[in-house]
């Protein structure tokens, strides 16, 4: 055999598309044509210097020592394969891809991350299409031929999973250059996770559970086995390699970190980022969104969610195109569900060992060795390790977890010595309870022995850290595990020691600067939470738990309406898990005061991320538990949060119940911020029940109240409000001091939410005023604001009032588009009742586009819209839809309009937002 290319090598891989169909069709043409397709690349691939090293049915993948000699033979294969004459069975399209790196070859074979990425880069392309890497682009880009050059199609994420690939597309004038975007994670909306690391091994289970998934006889797959046996790995590849598959898009959703089958279908909905309507089950809107979608849904670790199977059913039931993997140590027993136990690893038989050059054949040892080559470069089976390295793995079961667990520890260990403790600790230890699976048996053991093999130190610390939900900074680690210092370590090593021994893993984050965050595999969480329970810790780290997140909440709670808002939300989502788990324990430990500080101070978050029933039913939970005696101000605040969720539900009667009660425990305790708190929120309560002069009087004495404490925030807000009633009142000049004053201040505190919200109010006063182009200023101020923020409500705000303004200025091309926007977005975060003025918007636009049967069921929506939460619409608003209604009326006689007045009103909210838009 000639010298093969080594060290740093270009792989060219090939293959023909569509090649299956056209032997369905054309199958002694494709014969003759296929082997002269071979002939051909196999001569022009070896006339350059390149070696031919594996053929797989149609697809070539090629190795040559200068990526200069990979792309002259690619652009030499795809102009002859262009002028060939293929017969009745047509053009035969094949694509290319090339990729350099440094790559191992073993016995006419390459092996290594090179080989993985060339072939991922492949599956992106197109027929006819030669696509490069970043790392071959580098070095031909300076020595191209005149005639060719090189198109950059951006950074996108190969279905591998790992970083991010910049590729680059050939381009010559005799070859093809337009094609669709590539096939990539990028092409198709999806949140699937980065992975470090390719997949080890894992094909024929790949290309079975791919096939399964995609019968149409199945609805949901589920990968089942132990901890440990790498499901989650396996349904994350599918998913990836069938991501162009589901034009909705491919989406992971963890639910681990619950337990509370109650919380799947929400997991699941703000995974998609399904918001609660007032008035409608989460569970219903989640059915509504997913109807017509082509989507593929990734359950992960349902097994302590099982229960919930059901809610699944319904989801599936309700969409024919939906299709969900699930990972889980149990089936769910659902109609059109397809079983996939997952296997372990392939494992050598340590009696009968192969040459060693073939020992990485087996997806058990190949693993192990990958794994082992992360934490000591250099490590190799050896003839004197092999033996070893195939005895444990055969021991471990082949366990991906277990493997990766030992791997680990080479860098402290040789593999013998390895063994010798591992044979040992397996002896010593029976595992789990009796009628647990063999293999979970093993994995436990395995745990336990890298547990054994932890110092006195890392022991404690491991252990305390499985109080941690979904993961932690290091800052948390630091003051839940060793407060004060107490464990006489240094905390950062710790955590990096326990991360070395892969029993911590380090959380990917978006932005690289920030302070890492660590988490435990479930699995590995499981077994440490048991030694916490075994331990004298568990109390006193639980509360320490419960303690920190308590004093976050704090911290957040006096940020959440200023300039860092952004900030805050994001880490309070972050450590949502964390914030149940200490949540749960205060109540389940009857520590009332924590309970009601923790509910209280989050429901600004709940409320803007759309944990509205969420948020509502844990404050529930904590006033209950402290009982209507309890008179503090934490419990004003918890019953005010309360009746603000309930009041944004549409549950208006409850709201009102809730701010009483916090009224007049405030009030007894003379807490002045409770009071005007509780005020405002009556305040708010009576502006959709049309009692303006109530509203005012509520908010001037909330006003009154603020200025006295000197809260500036409260007294920004206060005035806003007052504002708002002023307006519908009718007091222009009054009203638009009120705002002033209010910006002003909001200003001073560098309150970029606040600022947007009083340019909105000064923009509909404008609007209302006939100051058009005043109105559209301030409009778009805030607009520009609130997409800094992230303001979802008051981006629809300001898209729809700029709608108003086009509509009262003729503008019926821009006004429908605005509504339209803006009207999709009040659907998805659940406001009902500003849902109801911008379909008076649109009434009045299919009034002016002379389409007045269309107006008429709008306007009847719109008062079933406001008649289902008990509201009624301000007076401006009502003015231009009477205005609507009055012209639309005249184009019929009674008989016609009420048949279209009673079509309108039949409509659900659903129906009305899809028939509102679909025009426009």
């Amino acid at each position: 055999m000639r010298d093969l290319p080594s060290g740093t090598v270009t792989f060219l891989f090939t293959d023909i598309e569509g090649s299956t169909k056209r032997w369905e069709q054309y199958q002694a043409a494709m014969k003759v044509n296929l082997a002269r397709h071979d002939e051909l690349l196999r001569s022009i691939i070896e006339a350059h210097g390149g070696y031919v090293f594996k053929t797989i049915g149609d697809a070539f993948c090629a190795a040559f020592a200068t990526p200069a000699q990979a792309l002259d033979a690619t652009l030499q294969i795809q102009r002859a394969l262009s002028v060939e004459d293929w017969g009745e069975a047509g053009q035969l399209r094949v694509r290319a891809a090339l990729h350099t790196g440094a790559a191992e070859e073993r016995d006419g074979d390459y092996f290594g991350p090179p080989v993985n990425r060339v072939a991922r880069l492949l599956s992106a392309g197109y027929g006819e299409q030669i696509l490069l890497s970043l790392a071959t682009q580098e070095l031909v880009r300076d020595a191209l031929s005149p005639d060719v050059s090189l198109l950059d199609l951006g950074e996108h994420r190969l279905k591998d999973l790992q970083r991010p690939e910049r590729i680059y597309q050939v381009l010559a004038p005799d070859l093809p250059d337009n094609f669709p975007p590539i096939k990539t994670l990028d092409s198709r909306p999806n949140n699937l996770p980065l992975e470090r690391s390719p997949i080890i091994g894992r094909a024929k289970e790949l290309a079975a559970a791919q096939s399964l998934l995609l019968r149409d006889d199945t609805a949901i797959l589920t990968f089942i086995g132990p901890g440990g046996t790498g499901k989650t790995r396996l349904a994350l590849q599918v998913a990836a390699d069938l991501a162009d598959r589901f034009k909705d898009g491919v989406f992971l959703v963890p639910l681990a970190p619950i337990s509370d089958p109650e919380l799947v279908v929400s997991t699941i909905a703000q995974t998609l980022g399904v918001r609660e309507i007032p008035g409608k089950e989460i569970a219903d809107s989640l059915k509504d969104y997913l109807r017509d979608k082509e989507m593929l849904l990734v359950l992960d670790n349902f097994e302590q969610v099982l229960s919930a199977a059901p809610k699944v059913a319904e989801l599936l039931a309700g969409s024919a195109r939906l299709k969900i993997m699930a990972t889980s140590r149990e089936a769910l027993h659902l109609r059109g569900e397809k079983e996939f136990p997952v296997p372990p690893l392939s494992l050598p038989d340590p009696k009968h060992l192969p040459p060693i050059e073939m020992l990485t054949q087996y997806e058990s040892v190949a693993l192990f060795v990958q794994r082992a080559l992360d934490v000591k470069p250099g490590f190799q089976v050896t003839n004197e390790n092999a033996p070893a390295v195939a005895e444990i793995c055969y021991r471990l079961d082949g366990i991906p977890l277990a493997i990766e667990l030992a791997a680990a520890r080479v860098k402290l260990l040789p593999p013998q010595a390895m063994l010798a403790r591992l044979t040992s600790r397996l002896k010593l230890l029976t595992g789990g309870a009796s009628d647990m699976p063999a293999r979970q048996q093993t994995l436990r053991n395995a745990i336990a022995w890298s547990y054994d093999l932890l110092n006195e130190q890392d022991k404690i610390l491991f252990r305390r850290i499985a109080v941690f939900v979904g993961g932690s900074m290091l800052e948390a680690v630091e003051v839940v595990c060793n407060p004060d210092g107490a464990l006489e370590v240094d905390t950062l090593d710790e955590v990096a020691s326990l991360t070395d021994k892969s029993l911590l893993r380090q959380v990917e984050l978006e932005n690289q600067e920030d302070e890492p965050r660590f988490a435990m595999l479930e699995m590995i969480r499981e077994y440490a939470l048991e030694r916490l329970e075994e331990s004298e810790d568990a109390e006193f780290v639980r509360e320490q738990h419960a303690g920190y997140y308590l004093g976050l909440v704090h911290e957040a709670d006096a940020c959440l309406r200023g300039p860092e808002h952004l900030i805050w939300l994001k880490r309070l989502e972050v450590e949502h898990d964390n914030l149940r788990a200490a949540l749960r324990w205060t109540i389940d430990m009857g520590k009332t005061d924590e309970a009601l500080r923790l509910t209280g101070g989050l429901w600004w978050f709940w409320f803007t991320h759309g944990y509205l029933t969420e948020g509502r039913r844990w404050l529930q939970e904590a006033l209950v538990q402290s009982g209507v005696d309890v008179k503090t101000p934490e419990r004003v605040k918890a019953l005010y949060a309360c009746g603000n969720l309930a009041l944004h539900l549409g549950d208006y009667e409850a709201a009102q119940e809730l701010y009483e009660q916090s009224l007049a425990i405030a009030q007894e305790l003379g807490d002045k911020s409770g009071i005007a708190n509780s005020l405002n929120g009556q305040g708010f309560l009576a502006g959709p029940r049309g009692d303006y002069e109530l509203k005012r009087s509520l908010h001037k004495q909330a006003l009154h109240m603020f200025r006295e404490t000197g809260d500036k925030p409260g007294v920004a807000t206060s005035l806003r409000y007052l504002a708002d009633a002023e307006a519908f009142i009718g007091d222009y000049e009054s009203t638009k001091a009120l705002y002033e004053e209010s910006l002003s201040i909001f200003r001073q505190l560098k309150d970029k939410q606040g600022i947007a919200r009083v340019l909105l109010s000064l923009g509909i006063l404008a609007d209302n005023h006939g100051d058009y182009t005043g109105a559209r200023s301030l409009y778009q101020e805030s607009l520009e604001l609130s997409r800094e923020l992230g303001d979802k409500l008051r981006i629809a705000y300001s898209m729809g009032n700029l709608g108003n303004v086009a509509l009262e200025q003729g503008d019926y091309e821009s006004a429908g588009p605005l509504f339209s926007e803006s009207l999709k977005m009040l659907q998805e975060l659940g406001d009902r009742y500003t849902c109801a003025a911008y379909l008076a918007g649109l009434a009045g636009v299919a009034n002016a586009q002379g389409q007045p049967e269309r107006a008429v069921r709008l306007l009847a929506s719109v008062e079933t819209l406001l008649d289902s939460i008990g509201a009624q619409m301000d007076p401006s608003n009502r003015a231009r839809n009477d205005h609507s209604l009055a012209a639309a009326h005249a184009h019929f006689d009674e008989t016609t309009f009420h048949t279209l007045w009673k079509e309108g009103e039949a409509m659900t909210i659903e129906q009305i937002i899809s028939y509102a838009i679909e025009q426009i």
